[in-house]
């Protein structure tokens, strides 16, 4: 870029910040892109910064019109844009398939264009459950076809990369990059086997992603952080289940580990506050938590107001063989 052009794109940047910061919240000003925010965690923790005043791009393959591999048309990225606007942020929805290279190119060009930076970037691409009832629960590695094991690979980890790589340039212009990586376990749960060779690699490449990214960032003053949902009660998870949010312990007379279950709010209230911490780096940086973790250190709590932390339970309880219930552990 020119230094005309840089000169231009600062004066959009200040009007952008000025027009943002309107709104209030800690969280005012700020840029945020959360990849993979159609549903689930994704979803919430765009409502959740938006409601910290954030300005927020959604991205995700589900819009109003067409649906991704999935095959969920219930929730959309226009849905979940409308959502964090009505929160208090701004939302902006930008359909992108985060394994298309040239997609992710587009939109990082796109918020270039519009903001001239990035200041926290949330990597929450999934998109898998599909696969995992017929090809990985209860499977060796060599019964999962193979195609369907790549494909893990390529929704969980290989898109997780390509976002990184093209965002990254954005997020360290910010005067405090965040970038979130979002996975299924801790680095301390997933020293068990998550079940599956190609799943295990897909939710363990987030969490070394973070790592590794926290020690590029940290001469940028920036955090890399890999975070974890506990049992999610997520849209896909419900309607598993035949229950909705209001009905959701229902579910718990066929499912007894679900009562320890939580909303997808939870984290993303933790991951606001998260990202309203300015000693975040010191605290967080490079390193794996979890919704639970999270929640203690930052005073936050479930929409029932309680605190569960299924990781710790599973730990204890179900592997540990240590006497407690889901109660104990919310």
């Amino acid at each position: 870029m020119s230094d005309d052009g840089i000169t231009r794109q600062n004066t959009h940047n200040t009007q952008n910040t000025a027009r943002t910061s309107a709104a209030g919240g800690p969280l005012a000003g700020r840029v945020a892109l959360v990849a993979g925010a159609t549903r689930g965690a994704g979803r919430a923790q765009a409502v959740e910064l938006g409601r910290a005043g954030a300005t927020v791009y959604v991205t995700g393959r589900t819009t109003r019109a067409r649906a991704s591999e999935v095959g969920r048309t219930t929730e959309t990225i226009e849905e979940t844009a409308e959502l964090v606007t009505a929160a208090g942020g701004t939302g902006i929805a930008v359909p992108t398939d985060h394994l298309d290279e040239a997609q992710v190119r587009a939109l990082a060009e796109r918020i270039d264009q519009e903001y001239g930076r990035l200041d926290i970037l949330v990597n929450d691409l999934w998109g898998g459950e599909h696969l995992l009832a017929t090809s990985v629960f209860g499977k060796k590695s060599w019964e999962t076809p193979l195609a369907d094991g790549l494909r893990i690979l390529e929704l969980g980890a290989r898109s997780h990369v390509i976002t990184a790589a093209l965002l990254l340039p954005l997020l360290i212009r910010s005067d405090a990059p965040l970038h979130v990586e979002v996975t299924d376990g801790t680095a301390h749960s997933n020293r068990r086997y998550r079940e599956n060779m190609y799943y295990d690699l897909a939710k363990n490449a987030p969490i070394r992603l973070a790592f590794g990214l926290g020690h590029e960032l940290a001469e940028y003053g920036g955090t890399a952080v890999a975070v974890s949902p506990g049992f999610l009660r997520s849209e896909q998870m419900l309607s598993h289940f035949g229950v909705s949010e209001e009905n959701w312990r229902d579910a718990i007379a066929h499912e007894p580990t679900f009562a320890i279950a939580e909303s997808p709010r939870y984290l993303a209230r933790a991951v606001a506050a998260l990202a309203a911490d300015p000693d975040r780096a010191k605290r967080w940086n490079g390193k794996s938590t979890s919704s639970g973790e999270l929640a203690r250190a930052y005073g936050v709590t479930d929409v029932d107001g309680s605190r569960p932390d299924a990781w710790a339970y599973f730990e204890d309880v179900i592997y540990g063989g240590k006497e407690g219930s889901p109660e104990d552990y919310r």
